[in-house]
Parts: structure tokens; C-alpha cells; sequence
């Protein structure tokens, strides 16, 4: 029986392209056998699957080959890349939402790209917020996370998100209205994906992008437009797993005096004694007690 990927789900519908098939193929509607259902665990897009032809051209999904990741919120399965996209205006940088992002990254093991909007708003006299972005900037890059400035209509970081995307399936995830389906439509035009101007009322964007669909790029590789969201939970992490999640308190966490340390008031804490000395930067300390003060509050409701 032929095997391929999902590239989208819709209505109970799952479309599969098939291994070998050339980019302008259609894919292959298919249902989905009720075992998957039964079994708590539907196909989803990104999953490799093995499918049979049915009678009027379609095609029944019977088997999913082994997942290498698999996001709950975005649904994505087999991702190789989070490209976090994040807006320096309108709305402006907002670094606790970024770190949620990346703890749910961290977890799920996924490399990430951190991709900056709409430098092109920065006006030349506003040195505040260009002071900002460069801080930020080299904050994260200076833990490990690649970060890269964009405009849209400049074309500016276009090529050099190209390449990186070459290869991967990429999932573009971040707040409503960064610009995500903005800057992958100047990348590559025929998209023609959705978009929707912010709303300033509000502060937040309308949700565009309706379901998820993995588009095939011409370099290679796939991207996932996602909708858009504003806040995630906590539900699937643990919260002994929260600090591990941040790549700074890592290496520091194996100094610490007490095995479970939760760097947040045990003595003899190699976290916080760094954060003391200036070598974790403020903003990532109070985001992790954050953080974990919400996963508290969540478990006492649950």
C-alpha cells in the first residue's frame, strides 16, 4: 500500500501526499479507520501514513508511522522547526509570552527560530524601542536560540529564513497579528495564505488562518501556517519540568545543594546565586516564578 504525509486536515477529511509525488500533485482525500479515534490518538497533519485506495478515488488512512514530535496546540505532528514569530510593534515585544513559547518548545525538543516582525516600524528616532529589540536580541541569542530580524515589505531577513527553512517541516507560531502570514506570503508569493491587519481597538490581531496545512516549498521542505493565539496553559507540562525548559538553568541546576531544587527559595542554589551575580538575565528569572506560581494555581483547580 502507497505511504506519503498529511499536509492538511479539514472537516474530518485528511488530505495525504504521497511519497514521491511531485510538487503541482493533488494529495489523496482520505478518511481516517475509527481504531485511531478509539485509541485516543487521530492522524494529524505532519503525521507519516499508510493509506489504501478506495473504489471512488479517495482513500482510507490504516496506519501512522511512528511520530518524532508532536505539538498539541498548534496539532502538528514530525516538526523539525518552531520559527516563534514575534512583532518589535504593533503589537510591541512581549518577552513573557515568548518564553511561554519556548518552554512549550523546550518540552517538545524542537529546534527554534526566533523571527522578528516588522522592524521596518521602528522609526529612526525611536531609540527606546530600538534599544529594546537589541537587548532582547542579544539576550537570546546569547542562550543558544537563533534570532532573526524581518520586514515584510523591506524584504529584509527573507533569504537567510529561506535557507533555514529548506529541508524542515517548519511550524510559524506566535501572537495574532505579528505578521506571520504576511511575512511567508513575501517569501513565497504563491501562497496567497490569508492576512489581517491589527486591530488597535483591541491590540490584538483577528484570527486569519483557519485550519492547519502543511504547503510543500520549491528549496524543499514544508511550513505550517497556524492560527494565531494570545496565551497557552500549562496543562500538558509538569511542573518539575518547567525548569529544565530553560536552557540557562540547566548546566547551573546539577550545582545545586538539594536534588528537585526549584531555584526559587532552597539555600544553596546555583540559579539564583547567578542571577545574583548578573548571569541570568532578570526578565527570564521572574517569567520561570511566573510561571511556576500559574502551573500551582492550575493544579489546586484541577
Amino acid at each position: 500500500m502507497p505511504e506519503g504525509l498529511i499536509v492538511k486536515a479539514l472537516s474530518g477529511y485528511y488530505y495525504v501526499k504521497e511519497d514521491g509525488a511531485a510538487p503541482e500533485d493533488a494529495s489523496v482525500q482520505c478518511r481516517a479507520r475509527g481504531v485511531f479515534r478509539l485509541k485516543g490518538k487521530p492522524p494529524l497533519v505532519g503525521d507519516r501514513v499508510v493509506y489504501e485506495r478506495t473504489e471512488n478515488g479517495e482513500g482510507t488512512v490504516t496506519e501512522l508511522k511512528p511520530r518524532t514530535s508532536e505539538l498539541i496546540r498548534p496539532p502538528v505532528a514530525n516538526v523539525d522547526l518552531a520559527v516563534l514569530v514575534f512583532s518589535v510593534k504593533e503589537p510591541d515585544l512581549n518577552l513573557n509570552l515568548l518564553d511561554k513559547f519556548l518552554v512549550h518548545i523546550e518540552h517538545e525538543g524542537l529546534d527554534a527560530l526566533i523571527c522578528l516582525t516588522k522592524m521596518d516600524l521602528i522609526g529612526e528616532d525611536d531609540e527606546e524601542t530600538r534599544g529594546a529589540v537589541e537587548r532582547a536580541k542579544a539576550l537570546y541569542e546569547s542562550i543558544g536560540y537563533e534570532v532573526l530580524e524581518t520586514s515584510s515589505p523591506r524584504g529584509i531577513g527573507a533569504d537567510r529564513l529561506r535557507e533555514r527553512l529548506a529541508g524542515e517541516i517548519s511550524v510559524f507560531s506566535g501572537q495574532s497579528g505579528v505578521g506571520k502570514s504576511s511575512l511567508l506570503n513575501a517569501m513565497f508569493p504563491n501562497l496567497d495564505l490569508l492576512t489581517s491587519e491589527i486591530s488597535m481597538k483591541l491590540g490584538r490581531g483577528r484570527h486569519t488562518t483557519r485550519h492547519v496545512e502543511l504547503v510543500e516549498l520549491a528549496g524543499g521542505g514544508y511550513i505550517a501556517d497556524t492560527p494565531g493565539f494570545s496565551q497557552l496553559d500549562f496543562l500538558e507540562l509538569g511542573i518539575e519540568e518547567l525548569a529544565g525548559c530553560f536552557r540557562e538553568f540547566v548546566p547551573l541546576a546539577e550545582g545545586c545543594k538539594f536534588r528537585g531544587c526549584t531555584h526559587l527559595h532552597e539555600p544553596g542554589c546555583k540559579v539564583r546565586e547567578a542571577l545574583e551575580r548578573g548571569e541570568i538575565a532578570e526578565s527570564r528569572y521572574r517569567h520561570y516564578a511566573a510561571f511556576n506560581q500559574e502551573m500551582k494555581d492550575k493544579k489546586r483547580r484541577y
